[in-house]
């Protein structure tokens, strides 16, 4: 927990048992506090704007409370704190903090609030309301909301640092929400707003978004890690000093004013670490990393910073495939700074990361103090080519929220490469861009002629992965066109929405085609194509649109056999009814359907399970004893998930009203397939001590097993069913616990189905 968070947890312990007129001064004493934080900020006038709108919020949600008990309003002034202290956020983004949640949750409107503070701060506020309802069944409210927001961001980047500020404030007090509540929301920040806060320079919340998401998403693995830091932190302690004392004395000599330190990773990197690298914590070397800050003026700051490198490496020895050089090469955040890697004292190796003042201050505070060093200048900046992507990205937009959600996040919250043209002009893409990405990002035309390229001057196809550095020629001929499998092999936004529009307009022709033989079909039938007509035949072959109609009857796939069927009534088609069946259904006394009380609680394979249809998802395999989720799917009933599932986030950040609150119910005479990777040295009868725990000691059925070696290592997938999660607990702790067996991991296999 780092201070903010105790001080957040601090201010709200005593919240239950206070007295109006304690509570009073509770909500007094913290609007004061954020005044005295504003207060280097403020100009004439603007005190009595930030009181009017703290007391506008206050009387608007003087009779609500937060889950935890305390009064609603503790929770904008919160986030205007947030904006102020650690984003770096003004007089106006204050005032938009504490009416964020006015016109969502109150009487109080959008009129109102422009005709008090202006159309400025009521845009903002306005963008920071949430949709109230979304009519179409078939998309995500979530994405629907996000959607807006970022329809606002591209306008005015302040909403999307308030509605940062605010998921923070959420996710700190996160604690006293149910379960369900509390997987929906860590999902949705760990999907979409912890990638969102990196991509606009704030590393702190980012981190502190991700350690607080896992701390609900994957509450053992977070336990053990944080445990382990706080047991090792004083060994770290005194090896930190241990490894910057020589560096302090050189960074004296030579005249620098500097600040260094020592700061912990942050438990989801050291848990990330340990996934991909299928390690233990002992094994984890970066466990933290030192900061130096060189005060420098701007004018000297590349060369105080090599200057500083120069030194480190004089007194370590470095890796030189470890050099980050964000000095010469700003990430596309306006992240600035050298970072190295160096093997420090007891053969351990160290990450060292070097800024100026100026740098560490963006890096803190992301794009408010990126504007603030900006001033003054007049040429178009990253984060400014950012936001007109972002704009053209959307006005493009007529696919669904949730597909719009998931190439925004592929286009721009991912990491970046950097790719060259062949006259060295730079272009930024994100990583996993093919070279038909590229050609796309030159131009719309480009992209859609492209049928090869040549990457650092040698031939490649249109589907082939770029690197940072490559420098990319674009081979085009006029005879090609966009196809559907193009689709699978691009990820940036603007490619996608291009070839979609280019399919969708060679669609239109070959649907014009089955227009007129519908036509026709109908005219010989005695009637005419009228709207009413094609919404009939939409709805009886179960087609998206009429595009579609028309286009399956162009290709044959509608092959309109069934108008035989149809009666004309006044020139509109009718369907005859069907006769109907008359079937007595005992109706047992417990309803199928899951009851939608708060505190419903789906049971698998309990008393009512066979009546609910519902299948395992095999993207993780659930068995009993995991903390599991159902899924609504509409072709396939319910569908139950992991919490920790590779999908979990995704499904519950965009579709979580199709989420049911799910727990098992003790059976052991079920079985469950499930399987696991091993990975050890390839010894002579390795094999024989697996399977003699598997089947031998543990009698449990193996289903497949498969190995391959190599290079005196093997690695080994085994399929087995196993009653629940404690019986595969017990297997997977025996099986680490064999000599020469380095790894033994749970798999995930396919990806969730959204149907």
């Amino acid at each position: 927990m780092n201070e903010v968070q105790a001080t957040v947890q601090a201010v709200k312990m005593p919240t239950y048992n206070l007295t109006d007129e304690q509570e009073k001064k509770l909500i007094l004493r913290q609007y004061r506090a954020l005044l005295k934080t504003l207060r280097s900020k403020l100009k004439k006038g603007d005190k009595e704007m930030v009181r009017r709108a703290f007391e506008i919020a206050a009387e608007a949600h003087k009779t609500m409370r937060r889950k935890s008990g305390e009064p609603y309003i503790l929770h904008p002034i919160a986030v205007a704190m947030i904006c102020v202290e650690e984003i770096g956020l003004g007089v106006r983004s204050t005032i938009c903090s504490l009416l964020h949640d006015t016109v969502e949750d109150t009487d109080i409107t959008i009129e109102y609030i422009e005709k008090e503070f202006g159309a400025e701060i009521a845009r903002i506020v306005d963008g920071l309301t949430k949709i109230s309802n979304v009519m179409d069944t078939n998309t995500s409210q979530q994405a629907e909301n996000f959607k807006k927001i970022l329809l606002t961001l591209t306008d005015d980047p302040r909403v999307i640092l308030i509605k940062l500020a605010d998921r923070l404030h959420n996710m700190r007090t996160l604690d006293y929400m149910k379960r369900e509540k509390q997987l929906k929301i860590a999902s949705e920040t760990i999907w979409v707003y912890a990638p969102l806060a990196h991509r606009m320079g704030l590393y702190n919340i980012k981190t502190e978004m991700e350690d607080l998401s896992m701390k609900y998403l994957e509450p053992e693995a977070y336990r053990e890690i944080a445990q382990r830091l706080s047991e090792t932190k004083r060994e770290r302690s005194r090896y930190i000093n241990e490894f910057i004392k020589p560096l302090k004395e050189k960074l004296k000599r030579a005249g620098f004013t500097f600040d260094i330190y020592g700061r912990p990773k942050s438990i989801h990197s050291i848990w990330n670490k340990m996934k991909k690298k299928g390690v233990d914590f002992d094994e984890v070397y970066d466990l933290f990393a030192i900061r130096i800050i060189v005060y420098a003026s701007p004018e000297k700051e590349k060369e105080e910073c090599w200057k500083v490198y120069s030194m480190i490496t004089d007194e370590y020895l470095p890796s030189p495939e470890r050099l980050r050089d964000w000095i010469s090469n700003p990430k596309n955040n306006g992240y600035e700074a050298l970072h190295t890697t160096v093997m420090g004292p007891q053969g351990k190796w160290v990450e060292v990361q070097i800024r100026t003042n100026r740098m560490n201050e963006i890096a803190e505070k992301g794009l408010a103090a990126h504007y603030k060093y900006k001033e003054g200048s007049s040429e178009e900046d990253r984060f400014d080519k950012w936001f007109s992507q972002i704009r053209e990205m959307i006005s493009s937009q007529d696919t669904d929220s949730v597909d719009f959600l998931q190439d925004f996040k592929t286009s721009f919250l991912a990491e970046e490469i950097y790719v060259f043209t062949p006259k060295g002009d730079v272009k930024m893409l994100p990583v996993n861009s093919t070279a038909l990405d590229f050609a796309f990002a030159i131009h719309s035309a480009v992209g859609s002629r492209c049928i090869g390229a040549k990457v650092n001057h040698k031939l490649v196809p249109i589907s082939h992965k770029l690197r940072s550095g490559d420098q990319v020629e674009i081979i085009t001929s006029n005879k090609q066109r966009p196809n559907e499998d193009w689709l699978k092999f691009v990820v940036t936004a603007k490619a996608r929405a291009k070839i979609k529009d280019s399919l969708k307009e060679e669609k239109r022709k070959i649907a014009d085609d089955g227009k007129q033989m519908l036509q026709r079909k109908l005219e010989n039938k005695g009637t005419t194509l009228s709207q009413y007509n094609i919404d009939e035949l939409v709805n009886f072959y179960k087609v998206p649109s009429q595009l579609d109609l028309f286009y399956n009857i162009a290709t044959k796939q509608t092959d309109l056999k069934e108008l035989k069927d149809f009666t004309v009534n006044g020139g509109k088609l009718e369907l005859p009814k069907p006769q109907k069946v008359i079937t007595e259904v005992k109706v047992p006394e417990t309803d199928t359907k899951p009851s939608h009380k708060k505190d419903s609680e789906l049971i698998i394979f309990g008393e009512s399970s066979d009546k609910i249809k519902y299948s395992l998802a095999k993207c993780c395999s659930p068995i009993p004893g995991d903390d599991v989720f159902g899924f609504v799917s509409t072709g396939k009933g319910l569908i139950i998930h992991r919490t920790n599932c590779p999908n979990a986030a995704r499904l519950m950040a965009n579709y979580a009203p199709r989420i049911v609150k799910t727990k098992w119910a003790k059976n052991k005479e079920i079985s469950f397939l499930t399987g696991l990777k091993i990975i050890g040295i390839d010894d002579v009868g390795v094999i024989n001590k697996i399977t003699n725990i598997v089947s031998g000691e543990l009698r449990i059925n193996i289903a497949a097993l498969t190995i391959e070696s190599g290079e005196g290592m093997f690695e080994g997938t085994i399929k087995i069913f196993v009653h629940d999660k404690e019986e595969l607990d017990e297997l997977v702790n025996r099986l680490k616990h064999l000599k020469g067996i380095y790894e033994v991991e749970r798999l995930d296999t396919e990806d969730a189905t959204l149907s």
